[in-house]
């Protein structure tokens, strides 16, 4: 089943940018979001907040 949604021409031309010659827009839009998806969850597991080092967690484990 297919849908349409309405973008702006510097839209659709900017999502053309990525694409490869003979892909869809859907096939474009599907590997966009599998990159953001990637990217998110890089950045979840990657994130530091609220971490500390090995060496910090010694020196806790030992007081």
């Amino acid at each position: 089943m297919s849908t349409t949604i309405a973008i702006s021409e510097n839209t659709r031309d900017q999502i053309k940018e990525f694409g490869n010659k003979g892909e869809t827009y859907d096939q474009i839009l599907i590997r966009l979001v599998n990159s953001a998806r990637e990217r998110q969850l890089h950045d979840l597991l990657m994130d530091t907040t609220n971490c500390v080092t090995v060496e910090e967690a010694r020196k806790r484990l030992k007081r």
